[in-house]
């Protein structure tokens, strides 16, 4: 663990300060309520749809915002001109060689990205994805400099001020995650880091989080409320005892440690935003809680929250920014079955089960309340431990 757990006394100062700054923020958060609901689209399959047919399934259903892991110049190409915003991805391969040279990060840009600029709306570049809680010791070391190298390379070529650059990390970079306001970093991740979130308040750029509550439930489904990690808002949830806000949605309560533990860093002020989250609809006999309906559930709970502007009970008036995890099944990703199955719709486009994007398409926000899951039971688990 990386810091000892605060006590009430010494948490009441990092509990003001965050606070503080999410009433300082309020003034521009509401301009914000555009929709912050995007979606992965990841590739790992031989049997998906083009690029141009994948545009216009995303503009028929109104999603607004995408994730793609490389810089693909079809899928670059199909989404010129479509107003969709885009993150792109620099493989992990990549990072020691950009951290060594910035004119490595300047040619990647180059070639990559900027000939489809600004037609394609590129807003993010995550640079590599899950390092810190990887194994290679040079490449943890390489990440925050080649992020730097690449913030010089847009600067250079006049993007930056369009373009943020971050990186997507897993949720076992916390030490602690619940309670919320208990969230610490791991020993291991603390002093990359304090390098990471000084880079991120640098250049108004967020920290992504892949969170995935699926797991905590799979892990221990004895003790883990399903509806708490299905993000049922029919429940009593659980109350963080230090601050007594209640969390509904373990999500919202992991996002909620993770900023408590960038704030134990003297970062509070940097938005967290969570660049993966799913729930798969298939799994092997191991795999509890992989069902349809689950699938369902989980996605359509996040998609209300979306609608209805929710934040997380730390910073209720900011809307939490949510890529969901994944657009299509992919059949040539590796692991256990789960991992194929985490896509709202099949390859040939066909539904895998409806969440409600179809609706929100073609329905004001006001009338979505059809769409809001049946009350669940009020069963709390004795642990909640995300």
């Amino acid at each position: 663990m990386a810091f000892a757990l605060l006590s009430k006394s010494q948490l009441r100062p990092v509990i003001c300060a965050l606070l503080c700054i999410s009433l300082f923020s309020d003034h521009y958060d509401v301009l914000r309520r555009a929709s912050a609901l995007g979606i992965n689209y990841g590739q790992v399959g031989n049997n998906l749809p083009s690029p141009p047919q994948v545009v216009q399934l995303l503009t028929s259903l109104r999603i607004s915002k995408v994730r793609i892991y490389d810089v693909n110049p079809q899928v670059l190409s199909a989404f010129a001109n479509t107003g969709i915003e885009l993150i792109v991805t620099v493989p992990d391969d990549l990072v020691p060689g950009m951290a060594a040279s910035a004119s490595q990060a300047l040619q990647w840009l180059t070639a990559g990205v900027r000939p489809y600029f600004p037609a394609t709306r590129v807003t993010g570049i995550a640079v590599g994805n899950e390092v810190f809680t990887g194994d290679d010791e040079q490449l943890k070391a390489s990440l925050v400099p080649a992020m730097r190298n690449l913030h010089a390379a847009l600067a250079q070529l006049g993007m930056d001020p369009y373009v943020r650059v971050s990186t997507a990390n897993s949720l076992a970079v916390l030490a602690t995650s619940y309670p919320p306001s208990q969230g610490v970093f791991t020993q291991q991740a603390a002093p990359y880091m304090a390098q990471l979130l000084r880079f991120l308040a640098e250049t108004s750029s967020p920290f992504w989080i892949n969170a995935y509550p699926y797991f905590a439930y799979k892990d221990d489904p004895t003790k883990v409320s399903l509806d708490y990690a299905l993000s049922n808002p029919y429940h009593v949830g659980a109350v963080d005892p230090y601050t007594r806000l209640q969390y509904t949605s373990m999500l919202y309560a992991q996002v909620d440690a993770v900023t408590f533990a960038a704030a134990r860093l003297g970062y509070g002020n940097v938005a967290v935003h969570v660049s993966e989250t799913g729930w798969p609809s298939k799994g092997d006999a191991n795999e509890a809680g992989a069902t349809v309906e689950n699938a369902r559930q989980y996605n359509r709970n996040l998609l209300m929250r979306q609608v209805s502007g929710e934040g997380t009970p730390l910073r209720p008036r900011l809307r939490l920014e949510v890529y969901l995890f994944a657009l299509f099944n992919e059949d040539m990703k590796p692991g256990p079955t789960s991992e194929r199955n985490y896509g709202l719709y099949q390859p040939d486009m066909s539904m895998v089960y409806n969440v409600g994007l179809n609706q929100l398409s073609t329905t004001s926000a006001a009338s979505l309340s059809s769409l809001a899951t049946s009350p669940a039971s009020r069963r709390v688990s004795t642990s909640t431990n995300s």
